[in-house]
C-alpha cells in the first residue's frame, strides 16, 4: 500500500491554542481512505487517473472534516484474488474501514463481499448489475450506472433513430462483466424485433481480433455492437479502422471509458462511432465546473472517467462522515443511503434499496478531425438517460 496523507487541518491547527483540552486533540485524528485499484498491470492506466481523482477529491474537500485525510493506495494489480488478500491485510493489520474504487466489476464483486463481512463501507463505479442486483450488500454503494442502464442508454435511441437497422453482431469479453452487457443487449434487441446474427467472446489477454471482426462482416450484419472493456476495445477499434469496417457498418461500443481511450485511439479511428460514456468533461453543470476547476489547477489536464469517478465516489465518502459526524461505517451507510446531491452529471440520487446512484449515461458520437474545436473535443454528446432497473424487478435484497 502506497500512503499519502494531506493534513487539511495544519493551518487552522497552526492559529489555535496550544491548550487545546484531550477531546480536540483526539478529533485530530485522520479520517483513513483506501482506494483500490490496478496502479499496476495490464490496467494500470485506470490507476494512474483513479489517483488524479482522488487526489483533487481531497484538494477540494479541504477542511470540510476538520482534520486530516490520510488516503491510501491498494493495487489490486487487475487480479480479484490479489485485491482479496490485499483488502484483508488493510483490514486486519490498519483496521481499515473506508474503501472506493476498483476497475474491473469481477475484483469489486470479490472485494465487497469482504468489506461488508467486516462491517466497512465501500463505494464503486463498475459495471456489472450483480453489484446493485443478486450480490449487493449493506455496505456496497455504486455510483456509475449498471450495464442495464448503459446498454438502454445507448441502443435505444439509435435503434429508433435507425429503422434501417436489422441485425446485430456482438463481440463480447468473456467475463462476468461482458456477460452482463451481452445479456442486456439481448434483450433489447428481442425487444425491438433486432436479429442478433451472432456473438464472438474473447478473453481479457486477447490483443488479435481480426478474426472475430471477419465474422461480423460474413454475418451481414448492420450493427457492430462492442461488448467489452479497457485494452480490448483500443485493440479491436484499430483493427476495425484498418479492416475499414465502419464503411460498412454501424459501429457502437456500448461502454468506453472515455477521454484517455478516445486520446489512445485518435480522432481518424473514433469518427461516426458511438460510444456509451459515465462522463464527459464538458458537462455544463455546477459541480462538474468545480471538479474540472480543481482538476486542471492540480494537473493542468481535463480529467478522464477514472479520475472523474474516483473523485466522485471519494466526495460523497467524505461528505457522509461529515455529515455523520463519525467514522463509524454504520454511520456513513446510514448518511450515504436516499442522499440527493448535485453530483458531475446533475441531479444524483441514492437509491436506498440497492445502494444505486440515480445519474445520467451518456450516447455520444466520434467527431473528425476537422470538426475539433480544441485538442480533447473529440465528442459529441448526442443523449443521456438514467436507466434502471426499478425496485420491483430488483435482485437486490437488503436486510
Amino acid at each position: 500500500m502506497d500512503r499519502r496523507s494531506f493534513l487539511t487541518v495544519a493551518g487552522s491547527a497552526a492559529t489555535g491554542s496550544l491548550m487545546l483540552p484531550r477531546f480536540a486533540i483526539a478529533q485530530a485524528r485522520p479520517f483513513s481512505y483506501y482506494s483500490v485499484n490496478a496502479f499496476s498491470g495490464n490496467f494500470a492506466t485506470s490507476g494512474k487517473y483513479s489517483d488524479l481523482g482522488v487526489r483533487a477529491a481531497v484538494t477540494a474537500f479541504g477542511n470540510g472534516l476538520g482534520r486530516p485525510i490520510d488516503y491510501r493506495k491498494i493495487d489490486s494489480e487487475g487480479n480479484p484474488a490479489i485485491a482479496v488478500r490485499k483488502v484483508q491485510q488493510a483490514i486486519d493489520q490498519d483496521k481499515a474501514r473506508h474503501f472506493g474504487g476498483a476497475a474491473l466489476s469481477n475484483e469489486a464483486l470479490a472485494i465487497m463481499k469482504e468489506i461488508d463481512k467486516n462491517k466497512g463501507v465501500y463505494f464503486t463505479y463498475v459495471g456489472a448489475d450483480e453489484v446493485t442486483g443478486k450480490d449487493c450488500n449493506r455496505s456496497t454503494f455504486r455510483w456509475g450506472l449498471p450495464t442495464y442502464g448503459a446498454v438502454n442508454t445507448v441502443m435505444r435511441p439509435l435503434i429508433q433513430q435507425n429503422p434501417k437497422w436489422k441485425k446485430v453482431y456482438t463481440i463480447t469479453g468473456q467475463y462476468v462483466f461482458g456477460e452482463a452487457l451481452l445479456r442486456n443487449a439481448k434483450a433489447v434487441m428481442h425487444e425491438t424485433k433486432l436479429e442478433h446474427v451472432g456473438n464472438s467472446y474473447h478473453s481479457l489477454a486477447e490483443k488479435e481480433f481480426s478474426g472475430y471482426l471477419g465474422n461480423a462482416m460474413g454475418s451481414g450484419a448492420d450493427v457492430l455492437l462492442v461488448l467489452n472493456f479497457g485494452a480490448n476495445t483500443l485493440d479491436l477499434l484499430r483493427q476495425a479502422a484498418t479492416f475499414g469496417l465502419k464503411q460498412r457498418m454501424a459501429v457502437v461500443v456500448a461502454w468506453f471509458s472515455g477521454l484517455d481511450t478516445f486520446q489512445a485511439l485518435g480522432a481518424d479511428v473514433t469518427d461516426g462511432m458511438y460510444f456509451g460514456l459515465q462522463y464527459w468533461h464538458t458537462l455544463d453543470t455546477p459541480a462538474n465546473k468545480d471538479f474540472v476547476r480543481v482538476y486542471r489547477g492540480e494537473f493542468k489536464e481535463n480529467p478522464r472517467f477514472y479520475s472523474a469517478a474516483d473523485y466522485q465516489v471519494a466526495t460523497l465518502m467524505f461528505d457522509a462522515a461529515k455529515r455523520a459526524g463519525s467514522d463509524e461505517p454504520a454511520a456513513i451507510v446510514k448518511a450515504l443511503e436516499g442522499h440527493s446531491y448535485q453530483g458531475l452529471t446533475g441531479d444524483e440520487q441514492i437509491r436506498p434499496f440497492d445502494h444505486q446512484v440515480s445519474k445520467n449515461y451518456l450516447l455520444v458520437r466520434g467527431k473528425k478531425k476537422a470538426a475539433m474545436k480544441d485538442a480533447d473535443d473529440y465528442a459529441d454528446i448526442l443523449s443521456s438517460s438514467r436507466a434502471l432497473v426499478p425496485q420491483g424487478e430488483s435482485d437486490c435484497k437488503l436486510v
